[in-house]
């Protein structure tokens, strides 16, 4: 049957497919809209399916956020190119906007269902990799920064008994800072309480068995010894945790200075309780 080009163009901007696929669907179809649009999808979950085991390193961050609360959603790609797709962007932004309505702190099959949405169109290996939902308590703020175009995004969460303690512009900007600083080096920790026994203990294996490698250490009396593992330690928390740090805006001091330094300066008493960094690609 004659399938004219104003049905293909009408399908085609229904579901994104190709122009040939269209013209294809709808004369298996015999002009049945319908019954063409399931043979697209049909056609498009073989596709995805085909290309699920590509490498899916590219991608971007998604996030929507209130007062009160923050979602984020990350959806890997093949390639940057379409990491950058406005059409990929636009649908990513959906499906953040129902994972915030839903609360989600997981993939489900509703939004596994829009991501694979995506993918029938686009035609590249699209998969939801992670989502997060953040809602701040009584005294709690939250806030967010993301850079890079949605490669990298952070959540810090702060801490007040005064209720009007994030209301002041010192305060805000230390927070969206400190938000800066976790995205330039990603801390381990928030500080030295954080830490685990275990990973404790497997650092100072690491150490023992390093100067037990070394000639000059080895050799040396055992209370000095453990003097130098304790000092190996101390200096390994200081990087790793992010009160220690040296602070991103003053490298002169840390974090916890810089953050008693603007308790004084605002006169409000507050801390930050906790944070999230993410970034695309990197392994769950």
């Amino acid at each position: 049957m004659e399938i004219k080009a104003t049905d293909i163009k009408t399908l085609r901007e229904k579901t994104g497919a190709g122009m040939m696929d269209c013209k294809k669907a709808l004369m298996e179809a015999q002009g049945d809209f319908a019954a063409a649009e399931k043979l697209l999808r049909e056609w498009g979950m073989a596709g995805v399916e085909k290309r699920s085991g590509r490498a899916t390193n590219e991608g971007r961050i998604f996030i929507v956020e209130s007062d009160k609360a923050i979602s984020l959603v990350e959806i890997v790609c093949e390639t940057d190119f379409v990491a950058k797709n406005a059409d990929f962007i636009a649908a990513g932004q959906k499906i953040a906007d129902k994972a915030f309505q839903m609360k989600a702190d997981a993939a489900n099959d509703t939004l596994d269902a829009m991501v694979k949405d995506i993918a029938v169109v686009i035609k590249e290996n699209i998969a939801l990799k992670r989502v997060r939902y953040f809602a701040a308590g009584p005294g709690e703020y939250l806030h967010s920064y993301t850079h890079g175009e949605g490669k990298i995004v952070v959540v810090v969460k702060a801490s007040s008994a005064s209720s009007d303690a994030f209301v002041g512009e010192s305060v805000k900007t230390f927070i969206h800072d400190t938000a800066l600083h976790i995205a330039a080096f990603n801390p381990m920790f928030l500080d030295q309480s954080k830490p685990d026994a275990s990973w404790i203990e497997e650092q100072k294996e690491i150490f023992a068995k390093q100067v037990e490698l070394d000639e000059k250490l080895k050799s040396k009396p055992a209370k000095v010894v453990e003097g130098i593992l304790a000092g190996k330690l101390k200096k390994l928390m200081a990087e790793v945790c992010l009160m220690d740090q040296p602070f991103v805006r003053d490298e002169k001091m840390s974090v916890a200075a810089a953050l008693a330094a603007v308790k004084k300066e605002s006169g409000v008493d507050f801390s930050v309780v906790d944070y999230y960094y993410i970034k695309v690609g990197e392994a769950v």
